[in-house]
């Protein structure tokens, strides 16, 4: 593998949601990434990532860590390894064996990143949840959606993996770092609710100046004000429309045809409902692509609200790669682009296939591996 992480070495533990989507995203940048896989079980949602282009990248061994032996395998791997990476409930990762107490007994110098939606304490730290779950109790999820309907879930971007995989993978890096500088690993305490708050920080300025409302529709960027929305058009598909600053406004108004001194201001709380309806009956008249020709050339922060497919075809994403083959499978390309260690995404992952290199690494003799296989924890 190439990228800026080429050198690093990351032991990922079994895991569904953001520790493979940050098992990915490491791979890509280059580090050398041993998986942990399940070795009991087979079929799930663990084996669909694990085989999926999510899972790409890695190298793999089945290996039970309740068995005996099996946890002293991971040990030696963290002992390789800069960072180790896991998502288990609070207490999970200590009764294996695997904790991070004794993981950095043996290897000072390593990063133990635990990732969770509620964090390591607290009150709801044992409990179960998801995106949905994390991301309520943050305030965000109170402000997703139409003013007269309920709150929308963003499918699981903003907890899981905004909230989640995103700020575990900064804290790793960061703390990368300071072990290189001083020798000393450490641990890092990554909670979805957190993260996810974190990612409302500018809402949180706002509120705290009087200048967002708590309520849903309400604001500029909620899709309340009518330069910030999304317009039904002809053929009953959707433009985003975003023209906050005025001079993209007066674009628009140009497209459109509107006087701009009898059109309703975007810029008047008390007019924005007479926008809303000017603007939603002028984008009626025209088909979704129809409106992304005409506004192409134009700077007026409009685009066509496309497909997961679409999107794949779109002149930008083409022009610039955005997407790539894993696998038989289109996939967003690693992110961001280095100019002296350019990234490539990895190869699927073949589950297990890595064992044996993996543990001769390890120095396992014959006899070991045959008591690993006896007790159940290796294949």
């Amino acid at each position: 593998m190439t990228g800026p992480l080429d050198g690093v070495r990351v032991l990922e533990l079994p895991a569904i949601g953001p520790v493979p989507f940050l098992g990915m995203l490491l791979a890509d940048l280059g580090a050398d990434v041993i998986r942990i896989d399940r070795l009991s079980g087979t079929g799930g949602l663990a084996e669909a990532m694990a085989t999926s282009a999510l899972g790409r990248g890695r190298r793999s061994i089945r290996l039970d860590l309740r068995k005996p032996g099996g946890a002293e395998v991971a040990l030696r791997m963290a002992e390789t390894c800069d960072a180790l990476v896991e998502g288990f409930r609070p207490g999970v990762a200590e009764r294996l064996g695997i904790g991070p107490d004794t993981v950095l007994a043996r290897n000072p110098k390593l990063v133990y990143g635990r990732m969770t939606g509620w964090g390591q304490q607290g009150p709801l730290a044992p409990t179960a949840g998801h995106d949905i779950t994390y991301l309520a109790i943050t305030g965000l999820l109170h402000g997703i959606g139409p003013a007269e309907g309920p709150p929308v879930p963003p499918a699981n971007y903003l907890a899981d993996f905004g909230g989640g995989a995103m700020f575990l993978a900064a804290g790793l890096l960061a703390a990368l770092l300071h072990a290189r500088t001083t020798g000393q690993g450490q641990v890092i305490d990554a909670a979805m609710t957190e993260g996810a708050s974190y990612l409302g920080s500018m809402i949180r300025t706002f509120v705290s100046r009087g200048a967002w409302q708590d309520e849903r529709e309400s604001n500029m960027l909620d899709g309340g004000a009518p330069n910030y929305r999304c317009y039904q058009t002809a053929d009953g598909r959707w433009l985003a429309v975003g023209p906050i600053e005025p001079q993209f406004w007066a674009a628009l108004l140009r497209a459109l045809g509107l006087d701009p001194a009898t059109t309703p201001s975007p810029y008047l709380h008390d007019e924005w409902a007479a926008c809303k309806k000017v603007l939603a009956d002028a984008f009626r008249t025209r088909t979704r692509d129809e409106w992304a020709e005409l506004f192409a050339p134009l700077d007026t922060c409009v685009a066509p609200v496309l497909t997961l497919a679409e999107a794949l075809e779109h002149p930008h994403n083409v022009a610039r790669g955005s997407f790539v083959d894993v696998g038989g499978a289109p996939m967003p390309g690693p992110a961001p682009r280095f100019s002296a260690t350019p990234t490539a995404a990895g190869p699927l992952t073949q589950v297990g296939a890595a064992a044996a290199d993996l543990l001769a690494e390890l120095g396992y003799a014959e006899t070991e591996l045959a008591e690993l296989r006896a007790g159940g924890a290796i294949e």
